[in-house]
């Protein structure tokens, strides 16, 4: 098993970035999430077709091609100019980290990259009759063979351009308790697609995971909405822990997580609320109150919070970049308080 749970905890921050500058982005991130730290490399969504996740990701299918309609990304029989903008954007930002790691004096020990999970992959990519590829079980295990074919050569890539960095993927799955209720709309938005088998959700994951431990990843985290997280399905797919928001959980799913963790898990506890970028950001003390109270109450040492990484409680793209920076700095300054509690 990977080297997954940390010695302290340590803060890292979902994917999503203000701005269109990517050289301002890694450079402001990797700043502010130096080791022990995990910098990542940004999504740009501002850019727009092509640097949103969904189209990000899909560029990294093989042998499936991807196009966009008006209603979003669109499965289609050959490549055209929407998925080789996405691979341009991705090889760039690629390129650009390359470059800020390179001049840096001591670069951080790992980088985190983002995919989204097959199944929210699934959920957003249609068909040619215009409905969601989730819809059809044939199009949903040939996207997630696709995906786990595709994601070698970009670890690679991302690998070389950070040598000597272990990588963390962040499979994000934001559609996931939908598609198990079986409250995805359809295209016409009169009915809902059926629910996905809980057991085909975890066979996704795994076969995807599985590629990505072949590809040399040091660290697979699937991060979900808390509203519904299947905690229990990620852990059968061998991921090494879970992302996910903290403002919302619940007794029963605090106690999932503590098991996760007593189990050599790491848990990504989305602790700092972003949800609304025109608000205040909270007292650090209040915030490593969230993590602190329910950590005890659960009876887990405080040593055990070296499984933890903070992060957000959402993404980042509606911050101004030096509204997004501040986060990060809030961050460290969590990720210092629990370390302090965790030192008794």
């Amino acid at each position: 098993m990977p080297e997954a749970v940390q010695k302290q905890v340590t803060a890292t921050a979902p994917g999503p970035w203000p701005g269109t500058d990517a050289l301002e982005a890694q450079r402001i991130i990797r700043g502010e999430l130096g080791s022990p730290h995990l910098p990542f490399l940004a999504e740009l969504p501002d850019r727009g077709v092509g640097s949103d996740p969904l189209g990000r990701t899909a560029s990294l299918l093989v042998e499936l091609a991807v196009d966009v309609q008006p209603h979003g990304w669109r499965l289609v029989d050959r490549p055209g100019k929407d998925q080789r903008r996405a691979a341009s954007a991705l090889a760039s930002d690629i390129n650009v980290l390359a470059d800020v790691a390179g001049s840096e004096d001591t670069s951080a020990e790992a980088l985190k990259i983002q995919l989204r999970g097959p199944m929210s992959l699934a959920a957003g990519l249609y068909l040619h009759n215009g409905e969601r590829a989730l819809l059809d079980f044939g199009a949903r295990r040939d996207i997630v063979d696709s995906l786990a074919a595709g994601v070698a050569d970009h670890v690679s890539r991302v690998r070389a351009a950070v040598p000597g960095s272990a990588v963390v993927v962040q499979l994000d799955e934001p559609d996931i308790s939908a598609i198990l209720a079986g409250t995805i709309a359809t295209a016409s938005g009169y009915r809902t697609l059926r629910a996905i088998p809980g057991e085909e959700v975890t066979s996704a994951w795994r076969t995807v995971i599985d590629a990505l431990r072949a590809a040399g990843v040091a660290e697979v985290v699937v991060s979900v909405p808390e509203i519904e997280a299947p905690i229990q399905r990620i852990l059968a797919s061998g991921a090494d822990g879970i992302a996910v928001p903290l403002k919302a959980l619940t007794t029963r799913q605090w106690e999932q997580l503590a098991g996760a963790v007593e189990a050599g898990k790491t848990l990504w506890a989305g602790a700092l609320p972003t949800d609304d970028p025109s608000a205040k950001l909270p007292r650090t003390a209040d915030v490593v109150d969230c993590v602190w109270r329910p950590w005890r109450q659960l009876g887990l040492p405080p040593s055990s919070l070296g499984a933890v990484r903070v992060t957000p409680s959402d993404g980042l793209a509606g911050y101004s970049p030096s509204g997004a920076k501040e986060v990060l700095t809030r961050l460290t300054q969590l990720a210092d308080g629990l370390n302090q509690l965790a030192l008794g």
